[in-house]
């Protein structure tokens, strides 16, 4: 592999990545030992326990979730207005754009080449070169998709829940937003899991975990997983 390297993520990014991750896997480790009932509990009653008992009771473990979530979403506000034209805008604009043709090809070949290798991909009459993609292939996109949105509603149904408690909120809308609350946990999770097989143990796909941490990438995994990407950085440096 080359030893030229593409600046990819800038510090700003990375920091917002980690702490996202951060804070999303202490809200999911505290979220669920608040969950202290046999009929619902996903993972079982020794989980609240151990969180209970770490913490010292369900009232602190409450008070430490809340202000967790709090954080995270204030973060995330300051990020979005500080940064809207130079990360926002431009990721929401490259996770909305699409190649129909290119990107469902893509999504057919890379998964059977992940699998199975390339010379699957011939014995199946397919080229085995996978369709050229941006900064975000189309996979990394239809699952940010989901997750923005996701994270967003997770937000607001946290805040009406624990708003419940000082403020007086009709008490259907404050069921609804338990039942999303933890179905848009619960979905936004599985997406996360696909994302780091992807980043971390998928064949191929290391410099990407890597970059995570430095903010760059090899030129060469640049041009084989995003071509498209790569050439417009190329062409830039010639403007």
């Amino acid at each position: 592999m080359s030893s030229t390297v593409i600046k990819r993520h800038t510090k700003i990014s990375i920091f917002i990545h980690w702490f996202n991750a951060v804070c999303w896997f202490f809200l999911l480790a505290t979220g669920l030992g608040l969950i202290k009932n046999e009929k619902l509990d996903p993972i079982g009653g020794w989980w609240p326990d151990l969180m209970r008992g770490l913490f010292g009771s369900g009232e602190i473990l409450l008070l430490a979730h809340v202000i967790c979530g709090l954080i995270w979403v204030v973060v995330f506000l300051v990020y979005g207005i500080l940064r809207a034209k130079k990360d926002v805008i431009p990721f929401m604009r490259e996770i909305f754009s699409y190649s129909p043709s290119n990107d469902l090809l893509w999504l057919i070949k890379k998964p059977i080449q992940m699998t199975m290798g390339y010379k699957m991909l011939e014995k199946l009459g397919f080229e085995p070169r996978i369709p050229d993609q941006g900064f975000y292939n189309v996979g990394q996109k239809l699952l940010a998709i989901p997750t923005v949105f996701g994270g967003v509603v997770i937000a607001a149904t946290g805040i009406i829940m624990y708003a419940s408690k000082f403020f007086i909120i009709d008490k259907m809308v404050v069921q609804w937003s338990i039942l999303i609350h933890f179905v848009a946990v619960g979905a936004v999770f599985a997406g996360l899991l696909i994302h780091i097989f992807m980043g971390s143990i998928a064949s191929g796909e290391l410099p990407a975990l890597i970059s995570m941490f430095t903010g760059t990438v090899p030129e060469d995994y640049a041009k084989h997983h995003h071509k498209l990407w790569y050439d417009q950085v190329e062409g830039e440096k010639h403007l």
